[in-house]
């Protein structure tokens, strides 16, 4: 019987389980907003609030806890400087979920989960201008239309 069972499994291996659950918590941490199927954001959601109630404890012991869980340094520095400075004044209850429909393929429910009081540039953090990269790809002459590279060097 299942009594007092709390996680799900979602259909995979203890070890899948818990790298899938160290990803997404440090996609949300780092873009402070993730898209992902229902049940998914279900299963991050109470991880992701005892991950920054954690950050919130001013000790080495729970630096050390944040680091052996996230498995970043990063994160676990965002978690500490950043988000746990945001929510100091909130009690609980740093995460939403959104229902966003359902996917195209296997129509199975989506969610957006996200922080609170989120920072709306945390999404932009590994966009790259694109300007640099259309005036680079101009002054190449030696590739075609289809970006590939040719010579005529037959020896």
């Amino acid at each position: 019987m299942r009594h007092g069972m709390t996680n799900k499994k979602l259909n995979r291996t203890s070890e899948h389980r818990k790298a899938l659950l160290m990803n997404m918590l440090n996609s949300l941490i780092k873009y402070e907003q993730i898209k992902t199927t229902l049940p998914k954001a279900k299963f991050l959601k109470p991880q992701a609030d005892k991950i920054i109630t954690l950050g919130k404890k001013e000790t080495l012991q729970t630096t050390k806890i944040l680091v052996s869980k996230l498995q970043d340094i990063k994160s676990a520095n965002k978690v500490k400087k950043t988000l746990s400075k945001r929510y100091e004044k909130r009690n609980g209850g740093y995460t939403r979920i959104i229902k966003a429909g359902f996917r195209y393929g296997d129509n199975a429910p989506m969610a957006i989960i996200e922080f609170v009081d989120r920072d709306i540039e945390a999404k932009k953090v590994d966009k790259k201008n694109r300007e640099p990269a259309k005036e680079a790809e101009k002054k190449e002459d030696k590739k075609n239309s289809y970006g590939l590279i040719y010579s005529f060097n037959h020896e």
